[in-house]
């Protein structure tokens, strides 16, 4: 069932069962039901395709782990921010368990693991019949519990991962560190920016592996579109800037080889890449967290609701099959709660707590100052003939902050090998733009998001204002159907922002032991850059200085 429909008609437990009485109390569908879906979102109906999916993936099918009755520390979600908070707590010495509603997908040089972005399949979304990607244009999908999950607001749609994982399997690789002008408009002094940049990004980037693009790899056919996109910017005066990557090079110098299956070289990313060349965070911070012998991921585990019981909290869960199947709905507790669950699904879980009464001490910033990241995507045409397959990793960026809003062209991909594809030149733009929006509870229990009314133009606007000059100096042409798309964003931020929701560190007001390590705590942008580095830095600071002061 979609999360947002998924708390009905919530009220106050009886007295005598106290607040972890309410989240217990929650409607939950028993085992083995098929809830009906909303919106494009079909959990549990069995996919036509499940049968091929269980033999290219077995691995996904297997039997899950239950997460134990009580442990010290839940962390929700598997994404940069989580996988922090799950490593330097097992370091310290805390038992943890991890929940993702997602699989724990494996990785093969020679299996189709995932397929590829061109023609998705049910590995691709979670639990959708529908995709509309950047071409505006929707294609039919199979309802099954792939990586990518796609929740649509009125006016914006909100691309966030499902897998173990999190948005490390289904993003590009790009991690930049903002511009200290950048990073002080948006933290507004709550965050150092010396600090982190002596300190926290070094450390973030050195546990990443973090290298921009070889020069090998740059002149392969794979990226012939970065050379041209490269080309494109220079004529119009710009000059591009290499940014670094969470690549394994030498997994991509074996495709160009043919040592292993195309994957990164032919456009595989946003829905997962088969034979591991991007260093996701199975390959690091989630490894090293269990090896520790402290931590574990428990894939299939959905969070529904939390609340508060006694000193600790409770967390109500549902037990997913691949085919969103659910196998068991229950409660357990924990002594702290860290949440992890990205944007969407921090909020979503805060909102609904304070609503219902779950977690009564929450104040009114929670759900606030939620954020696009000011993200658009754009097209212009190949001016050249030097054409290739269009590899997934970024090679440059340009930064422009002519007209007083500043905005960054990232060159992107179009994945494929059809003349559609690769006569066209994809950059993703990065406006810094202070648009935000508020998530809010329905009268039926759901929570949604309020966008206000043409709260995407001006980033639109700006960002294919720098596309148009960047095309206009080559011949290039913006096609009129494809040029920009800013009604998405693949990078939310906010809901529960450090220094208002939250402490400067991420701990929860009102609510001991309650922590937000994610994307939720940024003030819906990270400066005209990607978030990941960001979120990751943050996790690192943030983790350091609660470990250290007891919480």
């Amino acid at each position: 069932m979609d999360r947002r429909g998924f708390v009905k008609g919530v009220g106050l437990a009886a007295a005598s069962l106290g607040l972890a009485g309410a989240v217990a109390d929650f409607a939950v569908p028993t085992a083995g039901a098929r809830p009906a879906g909303v919106g494009g979102v079909r959990h549990g109906e069995l996919s036509p395709k499940a049968g091929m999916y269980r033999a290219a993936v077995p691995e996904i099918f297997a039997p899950l782990p239950d997460a134990p009755e009580h442990v010290t520390a839940v962390v929700v979600g598997s994404g940069f921010g989580a996988a922090v908070a799950a490593l330097r707590l097992a370091q310290a010495g805390t038992q943890v368990a991890v929940l993702e509603r997602g699989s724990r997908w494996p990785n093969s040089p020679n299996r189709d693991i995932f397929v590829e972005d061109t023609i998705p399949d049910g590995r691709g979304f979670w639990h959708r019949d529908v995709f509309t990607g950047m071409n505006r244009v929707p294609v039919p999908v199979d309802p099954f519990g792939g990586v990518l999950g796609v929740d649509s607001y009125p006016g914006m749609d909100v691309w966030r991962a499902a897998a173990v994982g999190g948005g490390s399997v289904v993003f590009t690789g790009v991690m930049i560190e903002p511009e200290k002008r950048f990073f002080d408009a948006v933290f507004r002094g709550v965050v150092s920016h010396d600090e982190m940049h002596s300190v926290h990004y070094p450390k973030a980037r050195r546990s990443l592996r973090l290298s921009p693009m070889p020069e090998d790899v740059y002149r392969s056919r794979a990226f012939a579109h970065s050379r041209a996109w490269d080309q494109q910017v220079r004529q119009a005066g710009y000059t591009p800037q290499r940014v670094d990557g969470l690549w394994n090079w030498n997994v991509v110098r074996d495709e160009l080889a043919g040592r292993s299956k195309p994957s990164a070289t032919v456009g595989c990313s946003n829905l997962g890449n088969s034979n591991g060349a991007k260093f996701d965070l199975n390959q690091n911070y989630l490894r090293w967290a269990q090896d520790t012998g402290k931590a574990r991921v428990y894939p299939g585990h959905r969070v529904d609701a939390i609340g508060a019981d006694g000193p600790g909290y409770a967390v109500r869960l549902s037990k997913l099959s691949p085919t969103g199947e659910v196998l068991r709905t229950r409660t357990i507790r924990c002594d702290k709660l860290f949440l992890g669950a990205g944007s969407v699904g921090t909020t979503e879980l805060l909102v609904r707590a304070r609503d219902a009464g779950t977690l009564r001490n929450l104040n009114e910033h929670v759900g606030a100052g939620w954020g696009t990241n000011g993200d658009v995507g754009l097209a212009r045409t190949l001016s050249t003939l030097d054409m290739g397959t269009q590899g997934a990793p970024c090679a440059s960026r340009i930064l422009d902050e002519r007209d007083g809003m500043p905005v960054s062209l990232e060159n992107w991909f179009i994945p494929g090998v059809t003349a559609s594809d690769i006569g066209l030149l994809a950059s993703l733009g990065i406006v810094l733009d202070n648009t935000r929006g508020r998530f809010v509870s329905r009268p039926d229990g759901s929570v949604t998001l309020l966008w206000p009314a043409g709260g995407n133009n001006d980033v639109e606007a700006r960002a294919m204002a720098v596309n148009r000059r960047a095309a206009g100096a080559s011949g290039s042409v913006p096609p009129p159907i494809l040029e920009a798309n800013a009604t998405f964003t693949a990078h939310p931020l906010g809901g529960a922002v450090l220094g208002r929701a939250a402490d400067a560190h991420g701990r929860v007001h009102g609510h001991k032991g309650l922590y937000v390590v994610d994307g939720a705590a940024v003030p819906g942008s990270t400066g005209t850059v990607n978030p990941s580095l960001t979120i990751t830095a943050l996790a690192e600071r943030n983790l350091a200085q609660i470990i250290r002061s007891g919480g």
